[in-house]
């Protein structure tokens, strides 16, 4: 039978090569649930073990069930019935069945809760296999960020009564942030909530570009302090489906058309509370984008994994000229690159993934050891996993995302007129990849965010985590060196950028070219790991460095140019377009 995990030897290596041990160990808080629970893991061997068995699960199910229904549901979408309720394609239905069924709903869930308690690189490497055979089941599936908020923050009994059915994919969530006025700006959220005379929270307001709308679990962003504009005025109340509750309209997009994309109309629909008041956007929602921006990365990589295969397959059996295309120079270096790209997102992603995994553990474990002589070494490291997060999460979205895009409309370009055409997929996985660079945070939301990190020169003591325990080779070693002769040389751009007199103009104006630079140490840095452990790795290594050194260094002489008339001139240079007499 066909497996997405079994067939792509890349995400097993990936997670071998991080070495999930710790997190293991951190996340199963020394082994200790396995005194409870049957099949709970003894030892961080045991666990990793049972980590790759629910890969292997997801990548069956997703192989044999799911992906040949794929065409089917981009083509069939989902219903907005007259009732206000929306109907699914057929193959999302049976997904969430499925899902539910095994548990790889709950995948990061605890125990108690009916969950796997498994890492976010687990359900990173589920949403790669998922994405690679349908995007817009990912966004479904990857919703499991629901279930994890109200297990982060809510009180016991909301937690007992939503996310057990959340795991077992009898109810689906959603998170409801956007507005039509409020976009990436959350802090202008107007949708507001109040408690009646009986206690009870109250919604009304309307939300646009909501996934999974038509969901049972809604967490909504509203403001309960009206006396406050900004976010402090903001909570997160969890409202459930309800008459009070409308789906007003479904969007028509241009792809991920199996994941269904609605406007509710809330009029005093009932809600409940999530953790404190006033802490909606700053803590919750925070949380739940940090989330969000790891799931994209997984999605991004396995619509570029899918777009990578389609147009290898074809190249290799595509003859002109009396040969098969793969023959062709120009078309070799165009897959290479997509195939490098690919590889490249996926270990920042898993990587990113794994240092969410060792924030969240070594923050339990620091709760658990206050007051005890070792509780400060462990909250230097939680903190220091934070503020690798803060930078790498939107690094990993960003750089998967546009990823997706590249290798989708490379492979668009290896297929030549069959891959305009409707008869093969690559032209889904383009319009799939296209809203990955937009919603969570468009790339350039990304940019702005990683951006602090990369002035504070962040990235070098990433690079030294990744590195981190890796045994060198005199030829790793000496790769090593180009790879910290990038990151002196960011260094040095970082300071020219803030020596600027253009001040702040200048760091908007040239951030994404040092954010680009910087995930290119922090990438080759986990190739030299990667290819440590795998030798066979190292002709990957070795293309990385002499394709993307010269465009990264090109990149930061454009941030040391002083050059800032795209906004100085941008009127000359882009006039605005007027209207013929």
């Amino acid at each position: 039978m066909a497996n997405f995990y079994r067939d792509n030897k890349d995400i097993e290596n990936v997670i071998d090569a991080l070495d999930l041990t710790e997190v293991a160990t951190l996340l199963e808080e020394d082994f200790k649930f396995a005194k409870e629970y049957d099949f709970a893991p003894k030892d961080a061997a045991d666990a990793i073990d049972n980590y790759k068995r629910a890969i292997d699960l997801c990548g069956d199910i997703m192989a044999n069930r799911i992906a040949p229904l794929a065409e089917e549901t981009d083509l069939v979408g989902n219903t907005l019935n007259e009732d206000g309720s929306v109907t699914r394609a057929p193959g999302m239905k049976l997904a969430i069945e499925l899902f539910g069924k095994t548990g790889l709903m709950g995948v990061t869930i605890p125990y108690y809760l009916g969950g796997l308690n498994m890492p976010c690189t687990v359900l990173t490497a589920c949403n790669d296999i998922v994405s690679r055979g349908d995007a817009g089941l990912m966004n479904l599936f990857g919703l499991q960020g629901i279930a994890e908020t109200i297990n982060s923050f809510a009180d016991e009994e909301i937690k007992k009564e939503y996310v057990p059915r959340l795991v077992t994919g009898e109810w689906t969530g959603a998170m409801v942030l956007t507005e039509p006025d409020a976009g990436s700006d959350l802090q202008s959220v107007k949708t507001s909530a109040y408690q009646d005379k009986d206690g009870v929270w109250r919604v009304n307001g309307v939300k646009r570009f909501i996934t999974n709308g038509c969901g049972e679990v809604l967490l909504v962003l509203a403001r309960t302090e009206p006396e406050f504009s900004d976010g402090r005025g903001l909570s997160c109340l969890l409202v459930e489906k309800c008459p009070q509750v409308k789906v007003r309209r479904l969007e028509h997009k241009l792809g991920i058309n199996g994941s269904p994309t609605c406007e509710l109309v809330f009029t005093e629909a009932p809600a409940k509370l999530i953790g404190q008041r006033k802490r909606g956007l700053i803590t919750y929602v925070m949380a739940l984008m940090n989330g969000a921006r790891v799931g994209i990365s997984a999605q991004g990589t396995g619509i570029g994994e899918a777009a990578y295969r389609a147009a290898r397959d074809y190249a290799a059996a595509r003859r002109q000229f009396g040969v098969t295309i793969d023959s062709f120079p120009a078309l070799r270096e165009l897959m290479s690159d997509m195939s490098v790209d690919l590889q490249a997102s996926r270990i920042l992603a898993y990587y990113s993934s794994k240092c969410v995994d060792l924030e969240n553990g070594l923050t339990k474990k620091f709760e658990a050891l206050k007051g005890q002589p070792e509780a400060q070494a462990v909250r230097a490291r939680m903190k220091k996993y934070a503020g690798f997060n803060k930078m790498l999460t939107p690094m990993a979205k960003y750089y998967a995302s546009e990823m997706s895009m590249r290798t989708s409309n490379g492979a668009v370009a290896v297929l030549g007129g069959s891959g305009y055409m409707k008869d093969y997929p690559v032209e889904r996985y383009l319009r799939d990849a296209r809203i990955t660079t937009i919603y969570e945070g468009t790339s350039q939301l990304q940019v702005v965010a990683a951006i602090a990190g990369v002035m504070a020169g962040l990235y070098n003591d990433v690079v030294a985590d990744a590195l981190d325990g890796v045994q060198l080779t005199d030829s790793l070693a000496a790769k090593k060196a180009k790879v910290d002769q990038l990151a002196a040389e960011v260094d040095s751009a970082v300071e020219f950028v803030k020596a600027s007199p253009d001040g702040k103009m200048y760091h908007d104006l040239h951030a994404r070219q040092l954010v680009d630079a910087a995930i290119g140490a922090v990438i080759g840095a986990l190739f030299i790991r990667f290819a440590a452990k795998f030798p066979e790795k190292e002709v990957v290594l070795d293309y990385w460095l002499a394709t993307k050194w010269p465009t990264l260094l090109a990149e930061l002489a454009k941030a040391k140019s002083g050059y800032v008339a795209s906004v100085t001139d941008f009127e000359k240079l882009a006039p605005a377009v007027t209207l013929a007499d």
